[in-house]
């Protein structure tokens, strides 16, 4: 009965290090691949124009000719974005954007609910020849902070 005991306590207790080792290396594999994922961010960044929310909202009541890019999935933008935004969701701009914005020259303001992907994306647009595509330097939540206008 005493060996059945101690052959489960040792089974058990080796499962248990063995999924906390595993929880703990995740742990750590995660941060590394956020981290490396905030470094792509930040280097994005440093590598695209940026503006401020205000000369969008400008620009929006000026109807200047632009595209106002949210590159949100489409749950969250359905849930609402600027007036006239066309959505593009990061995870599938490359393969669609020439078809969707044919004209490498246009004006594209890109936004996205923390700057993350819209930085990404932005990089990405120039990289691909989109000359004017700018990051519009607020997340989306400060937008509508700002009381500035929303569609759903």
């Amino acid at each position: 009965m005493y060996k059945k005991l101690f052959v489960l306590v040792a089974v058990l207790t080796f499962v248990l290090s063995t999924v906390s080792v595993g929880m703990a290396q995740d742990k750590e594999g995660n941060k590394a691949v956020a981290d490396k994922v905030t470094s792509l961010v930040a280097t994005a960044k440093k590598a695209i124009k940026t503006v401020p929310a205000d000369a969008v909202k400008k620009a929006i009541d000026a109807k200047e000719k632009a595209i106002y890019l949210d590159v949100r999935d489409g749950g969250e933008f359905a849930a609402g974005h600027l007036p006239g935004a066309k959505n593009i969701s990061r995870g599938t701009l490359e393969f669609k954007v020439a078809k969707e914005i044919p004209d490498t020259n246009a004006k594209i303001y890109v936004y996205c609910k923390t700057m993350g992907r819209s930085a990404l994306a932005t990089k990405t647009l120039n990289d691909l020849g989109y000359k004017n595509a700018v990051l519009m330097n607020a997340k989306y939540e400060d937008w509508v902070k700002a009381g500035y206008p929303v569609e759903r």
